[in-house]
């Protein structure tokens, strides 16, 4: 089984497929390519490729992409999806406005 978190693996140089601009998360517009390219630049975890790319912190919270990033870093990682953790899906946070937390009109 592969280490995922060894970054002394090199990934190899990044070659762009023909499916590259094929969109996974709809909602933050992210393509297959930014994926993959966010795993040649050193990125193996779903939390890491969330937190750079934005995938999965859209409308839909992950809940329509989560597993298609998840098989995307799997197929460059040549890894199985399975040793993957999908990142867990947090509330949109909105501006609040301080007199909110002071209680006052």
């Amino acid at each position: 089984m592969k280490n995922l978190q060894d970054r002394s693996v090199d990934m190899g140089e990044f070659v762009a497929m023909p499916d590259d601009d094929l969109i996974i998360c709809r909602c933050e517009e992210i393509t297959k390519g930014e994926i993959r390219r966010a795993v040649h630049d050193g990125m193996t975890s779903l939390i890491e490729i969330k937190r750079y790319l934005r995938s999965g912190m859209g409308l839909c919270q992950g809940q329509t992409c989560a597993k298609l990033v998840r098989a995307v870093v799997a197929a460059e990682c040549k890894a199985s999806p399975a040793q993957f953790e999908l990142a867990q899906p947090r509330s949109p946070a909105r501006p609040i406005e301080m007199r909110t937390f002071a209680n006052e009109e």
